[in-house]
């Protein structure tokens, strides 16, 4: 059976929820204002492509590739990129709303969070060496034996980060918000 390959073509407008996605490759294609609620991705290989303003929350990606993808203005609740293939996974999101999104395991090194709401998202066992997490909010993000060395939180909020259980050497803090270090300690800072 041949795979289907779609390249260098435009999605406007189209919601895939009510409308079957065809199954295959998406080289250099662009999604805008499309709607991916729930819809099946699995197995889909996505290459060097671009959602914008698209809602992909709570859709399957089991085995989907998603290969220097970007993200803008996009809804993801509850997206789980751990059920992604991990081949050369590469990713980034400006200003997405990501809460409740899983990341559980992945190997993400360098991956930029631009301007993004990630409340309550799964960065359990994530490697995010080199990350940038800039005006973000991690309000009840999850770190647990996390790599976060050399990664940038300096404009972020809301984070809390037990040094104790995750990786943190060299990474970056404002002044304002490394109280979220401290959590774990219940103690009160004024």
């Amino acid at each position: 059976m041949n795979k289907t390959i779609i390249e260098d073509k435009a999605f406007q407008n189209i919601n895939f929820s009510q409308k079957e996605f065809v199954k295959g490759d998406y080289e250099n294609c662009r999604f805008v204002n499309c709607i991916f609620q729930d819809s099946d991705l699995a197995g889909i290989n996505f290459v060097e492509c671009e959602f914008d303003n698209c809602d992909l929350s709570m859709a399957k990606m089991k085995n989907t590739a998603l290969k220097t993808v970007k993200f803008k203005g996009c809804k993801l609740l509850g997206l789980n990129f751990g059920d992604c293939n991990t081949f050369l996974l590469s990713v980034y999101f400006e200003d997405c709303i990501l809460n409740l999104a899983s990341f559980y395991k992945l190997k993400l090194k360098g991956t930029k969070f631009m301007n993004c709401s990630l409340q309550e998202a799964d960065f359990a066992e994530t490697d995010l060496t080199g990350s940038v997490f800039k005006k973000c909010d991690l309000y009840r993000a999850i770190f647990d034996d996390t790599h976060l060395e050399r990664a940038d939180f300096r404009s972020s909020v809301n984070y809390s980060i037990n040094p104790e259980t995750n990786r943190i050497k060299k990474a970056k803090f404002s002044r304002m918000e490394v109280v979220g270090l401290l959590d774990k300690y219940d103690i009160e800072i004024e």
